[in-house]
């Protein structure tokens, strides 16, 4: 066996257990998913289920589906544009302008919501966000007569536990971007009469791209398929294409509905993705 081969060998070896894995534990599952979602019924039981493709052209036949679909892509855009007006400026603080244990103390409140679990953390906006809640009771009394501070089961809430959940996805991004530019490029525009601005506006912002542009699809595809938080925080404002499909899931028990949705969510994705494809490309491509 010569030198090639054996590297062959080698590598087939080191990889075969991730393709494994991901065939167990992603492709599988999708399958089944795929074939459930062309099925009159649950195959479970004595059901008979035979093939149908009502489930998908229900959904381009009724319009509840295609309103939920447009609130799930808004919801998206909205907490991606919160996470990066948060996330930006968090980032370049921490990779410009602070060194030392400060660095390491700001970066632990930023990867501190991992520590903690999802459910736990949108509960713990319910008791901010409501009423009678310590926000509400501290500015409550000064506000005019008529307007209050509720901001529970409203959209706001909705993207505001969600800006919460997915910011350090947009802060960790972001902050390896902007470490990777050279400051002597920056130094090198302020001497040459370029203003702090100038050199944020022409170095330091074209060169973290990159990063700003993990960050919006590490956010925007997750968020658009959420369920937790917008059940949670949004009552009857939560009515999503996420939600809708945990619905079929796991109340109406209509898994071929719920699988159909699913892949219409996978092919509003591919199709983002594939618009965004020209910037990705030029953009990352030399990432």
């Amino acid at each position: 066996m010569d030198a090639t081969t054996r590297r062959r060998w080698a590598i087939a070896g080191l990889t075969a257990p991730a393709y494994l894995w991901l065939a167990v534990a992603v492709f599988l599952p999708l399958s089944a998913m795929l074939y459930f979602s062309f099925l009159t019924v649950p195959p479970i039981g004595n059901r008979v289920a035979e093939l149908t493709l009502e489930h998908y052209t229900a959904f381009f036949t009724k319009s509840i589906y295609w309103f939920n679909a447009q609130r799930s892509l808004e919801l998206g855009v909205h907490v991606t544009i919160g996470c990066l007006l948060v996330g930006y400026p968090a980032a370049l603080m921490l990779a410009k302008h602070v060194r030392g244990r400060w660095r390491e103390a700001l970066f632990l409140l930023v990867i501190l919501p991992f520590w903690s679990n999802a459910l736990v953390r949108t509960f713990s906006w319910t008791m901010v966000l409501r009423g009678d809640g310590p926000i509400g009771r501290l500015i409550n009394p000064i506000l005019p007569p008529g307007i209050e501070f509720d901001l529970l089961f409203t959209y706001p809430a909705i993207v505001i536990g969600l800006v919460h959940a997915y910011l350090p996805y947009a802060i960790l991004t972001i902050y390896i971007s902007l470490q990777a530019v050279d400051d002597a490029l920056i130094e090198a525009a302020r001497s040459l009469g370029a203003s702090r601005l100038q050199a944020f506006r022409r170095i330091t912002l074209p060169l973290s791209i990159p990063g700003v542009l993990a960050g919006v699809f590490l956010i925007f595809v997750p968020v658009i398929g959420s369920f937790m938080e917008p059940r949670i925080l949004g009552g009857t404002n939560a009515i999503m294409l996420g939600p809708i499909i945990e619905n079929q899931f796991v109340t109406a028990f209509n898994w071929p509905l719920g699988s159909a949705l699913s892949f219409i969510m996978l092919g509003i994705v591919l199709l983002v993705l594939a618009a965004a494809s020209p910037v990705l490309r030029k953009h990352l491509g030399g990432a």
